[in-house]
């Protein structure tokens, strides 16, 4: 790419931070290869996919169409309507067959490099179940015929498990895209800058709620954000328990493109059991009365959507956890969904404060848990630990002979030399607690367990994390070296 050519495809300002996203695209865009390429971009709805490639047609004069739910002659004539406006044509061409759609689209790239994005492809497909063939076919006939062209054809969907269907396996796509972005949401720091909140307790209130979705600013809450913490509760009022604010019934349509009636039912059940607590599938089935089987199809479900993820126990790595990878989809299930009916009826403030419990215990400090674990991982120093982490997990230790399980939320395991699994700390999470100094004694316990199992824990840091802060005796033990204690200014602003 030429300097000229740099400067043409700098990022547009309108779009927040997504440099990697940008620089990945325009990298494909720019491909200097003479054959055409096929990129995939995904990512769940809201994370601002159709803004980057909508963006990236315009700065590089490419083309760019969006489907829709539609039969496919429908389709095939909106294509050509915005194709024969896009080349300038006097008439649209009117294609019958998509063979003759796809052709076209990739001839725009003959003479130079050019993005083509098809947007919502998995629409496309299913209404026209062989159009991964036919775009196989075409791709297989330029390449064959050693036919100079640069189209750079980018196909995007927010159905995750569709996307990954139809570009793996013994699908006609598999193994022809040489992209593969994911956007995925914003993490904690770029949501807190996103939103315009200095407040690192405020930023974290909000992103147990929000998370790093970033259109849930805009349109979904009006651009309305809560001036500090003492304004966050009539801020949840007045925007996600308020009935007449689109966000308010935004968890539900998540599911509405992923499963059918059935599936969306069995799907918020599972889910609420998650959000009250419920981690793995025996709990889950235990909570709703169901067979194991019909939980986990819906477990796989929500997995293959990338609303759940499956996460291992640090210190039982047979067990395995599910958690809720969308904050709002959590708030929902724990918050929402139970107190819906009175919200339609009653002042938010009143519901809000028989349910400020309820969030404080099964949204917020479970939420605070796994931003201390994205820190360690993502934002830690290497020095901080000893060495760079490779994983933060949650930890539960039995201990039989006391019949006690003892968690640890914040298990950090990273690579010293050829071992790449070495325990780097144990720590402990808590968003409303001041610690104390019983609070590392537990740790030292736990560590002490470990090393009577045969666990090398000589390089292991005890450490503490908290919301509410730390009580002198702990700060104390703190400049002793005993325990890493860490707020929430590190964890916004610290390595």
């Amino acid at each position: 790419m030429t300097a000229s050519d740099a400067v043409t495809c700098a990022k547009p300002r309108a779009i927040f931070d997504r440099e990697a996203e940008w620089s990945e695209l325009v990298a494909f865009a720019n491909d200097p290869r003479e054959e055409p390429t096929l990129g995939i971009v995904t990512g769940r709805r809201r994370q601002g996919k159709t803004y980057l490639l909508q963006a990236l047609a315009k700065v590089m004069g490419g083309f760019y169409f969006a489907a829709q739910e539609a039969a496919e002659a429908d389709s095939l004539r909106r294509l050509s309507d915005e194709f024969a406006q896009y080349t300038q044509a006097p008439h649209p061409v009117g294609w019958q067959r998509w063979e003759e759609a796809v052709d076209a689209l990739l001839a725009l790239g003959d003479e130079s490099p050019l993005p083509v994005v098809v947007d919502q492809f998995p629409t496309l497909v299913q209404q026209s179940p062989a159009l991964p063939s036919v775009i196989h076919a075409a791709y297989r006939r330029l390449r064959d015929g050693r036919r100079r062209n640069r189209t750079r054809l980018l196909l995007s969907g927010s159905a995750m498990s569709v996307m990954h269907r139809l570009f793996s396996g013994p699908s006609p796509l598999h193994g022809l895209a040489g992209l593969d972005l994911v956007v995925r949401p914003l993490d904690f720091r770029q949501a807190a800058t996103f939103w315009g909140i200095g407040d690192p307790r405020l930023a974290l209130l909000v992103h147990a709620v929000v998370g790093g979705t970033p259109a849930y600013r805009g349109d979904y809450v009006c651009d309305d954000t809560p001036d500090d913490p003492r304004d966050f509760d009539a801020w949840l009022c007045r925007t996600l328990l308020n009935p007449r604010m689109p966000i308010f019934r935004e968890a539900s349509h998540l599911l509405e493109e992923e499963a059918d009636h059935l599936d969306r039912a069995m799907c918020h059940s599972v889910l609420a059991a998650i959000a009250s607590g419920c981690s793995t599938r025996g709990e889950v089935a235990q909570c709703l009365h169901h067979q194991l089987t019909d939980v986990t199809r819906a477990l796989t479900l929500l997995h293959d959507h990338d609303l759940l993820v499956m996460e291992r126990d640090a210190f039982r790595p047979s067990l395995v956890r599910y958690r809720i990878t969308e904050p709002l989809l959590a708030f929902d299930h724990a918050v929402v969904r139970p107190n819906r009916s009175a919200l339609e009826q009653e002042e938010a403030a009143s519901v809000w404060r028989r349910a400020r419990a309820v969030f404080d215990s099964a949204v917020l400090a479970p939420h605070f848990a796994q931003v201390c674990r994205e820190w360690a991982v993502n934002f830690a120093a290497p020095a901080t630990f000893g060495a760079t982490p490779n994983v933060a997990e949650h930890g539960s230790l039995p201990e039989p002979a006391k019949r006690a399980c003892h968690e640890a939320e914040v298990v950090v395991c990273g690579r010293i030399g050829s071992r790449p699994d070495v325990l780097l700390s144990v720590g402990l999470a808590r968003w409303n607690d001041v610690m104390e100094i019983s609070h590392l004694e537990r740790i030292r316990h736990i560590l002490d367990v470990l090393a009577d199992r045969g666990e090398d824990i000589n390089r292991a840091k005890p450490a503490c994390y908290s919301g509410a802060g730390f009580a002198p005796e702990l700060r104390a033990a703190q400049a002793r070296g005993e325990v890493m204690l860490v707020g929430l200014d590190q964890l916004y602003a610290g390595a």
